[in-house]
């Protein structure tokens, strides 16, 4: 069963910041994270049935770190469409 701390953080960027006034949400997760299961935690903590739900599989870049080459972790994303008029305002910016 998914729980509410199988989600990272919430994505803000520019481009999230754009998704945002359009009710759209960008998520990040851990990778075992499933659209149910995401849906699940939205209706349980936020009281709000997202609309759609898509995902998004990141992996993590490879970099050099202090000399040597490592990878940061990898990620799920997903981009969830809240109902027309609802709002999330723990999530507002």
């Amino acid at each position: 069963m998914a729980d509410i701390t199988d989600i990272k953080s919430i994505l803000y960027t520019e481009k999230t910041l754009g998704l945002q006034e359009d009710g759209v949400i960008v998520v990040q997760t851990a990778p075992r994270m499933t659209k149910t299961g995401l849906k699940e935690v939205f209706r349980e903590y936020f009281g709000i049935i997202p609309s759609k739900i898509n995902s998004l599989n990141q992996n993590g870049k490879v970099k050099m770190f202090r000399g040597k080459k490592g990878k940061q972790n990898d990620f799920k994303k997903f981009y969830v469409t809240l109902p027309e008029g609802a709002q999330i305002e723990s999530l507002a910016v």
